[in-house]
């Protein structure tokens, strides 16, 4: 059971989401301000939250940045784009404008903790995965499905056991793996964006965070990469994988 942190100092709508939660199966923890919420983090960790921005104590805003690995969910009545995009770009997973539908609500947190649940999984045997990509933190490898792969282009008849045949399972999950060959920094740049899927990643904080795998990359350069890259994928699946966000950076996403 996934447990949800409210935080929006609306009592109102605070049980109302509460309650809409709760219906769904989510075991919910509310807060009515910044420094509640930060007391509360500071004796649990939640799957995740849904963070107003206008509240007492300390706002959404300072908050935002002190909750770590966990997905937040911006529920606010600013409208104004620049504040959306600030708010993604400083760790936001999402961002819904008050009011909102319900139901468009729950999907997203129902992506959410997807994506958070499919990263955390991932991350226990060290790989990334996102969708039909694999990249393997050890080996700096990344796999894709390989739907042409039957059992006959490995030595094994459809109709019989691969264990018949001395092929263990390992090796049959590798044979239906396709590898994609990328550079350290391609690799850098990939790592960065599996580990936030669907999130919009600036290119200066990409710079940044890949500049301890990667020293040599600038700005100029990072274009290049991730044109490099995005085509390498869509090579490999058919599929564009890496969307670029004018004038603010690029996310991995599986929508087209």
């Amino acid at each position: 059971m996934a447990k949800i942190l409210i935080v929006d100092d609306d009592v109102h709508i605070n049980d109302m989401l509460s309650e809409a939660l709760g219906a769904q199966g989510y075991e919910v923890v509310k807060a009515f301000s910044g420094s509640e919420a930060l007391m509360v983090l500071e004796k649990i960790k939640p799957d995740l939250v849904l963070l107003d921005l206008m509240i007492p104590g300390l706002s959404g805003e300072e908050l935002l940045p002190k909750i770590k690995d966990v997905p937040v969910i911006v529920v606010s009545a600013k409208a104004d784009i620049n504040d959306k995009v600030g708010l993604l770009l400083n760790g936001a997973a999402d961002y819904i404008t008050k009011p909102f539908n319900m139901q468009e609500l729950l999907a997203r947190i129902t992506v959410q903790l997807r994506n958070a649940k499919k990263t955390a999984y991932a991350s226990d045997q060290n790989v990334l995965t996102f969708e039909s990509l694999t990249l393997n933190l050890d080996t700096h490898i990344l796999y894709t499905e390989n739907s042409n792969v039957s059992h006959e282009s490995v030595g094994v008849p459809m109709a019989e056991s691969s264990e018949e045949f001395g092929v263990s399972d390992f090796e049959n999950n590798l044979c239906k793996k396709k590898e994609i060959k990328i550079t350290r920094t391609e690799f850098a740049i990939l790592k960065l964006l599996m580990r936030n899927p669907e999130q919009v990643i600036s290119k200066l904080t990409i710079l940044e965070k890949i500049s301890l795998d990667t020293p040599d990359c600038t700005e100029d350069s990072l274009k290049i990469h991730i044109h490099n890259l995005r085509k390498k994928l869509k090579e490999a699946t058919r599929k564009e994988w890496i969307k670029a966000i004018w004038g603010i950076g690029f996310m991995i996403t599986s929508k087209s």
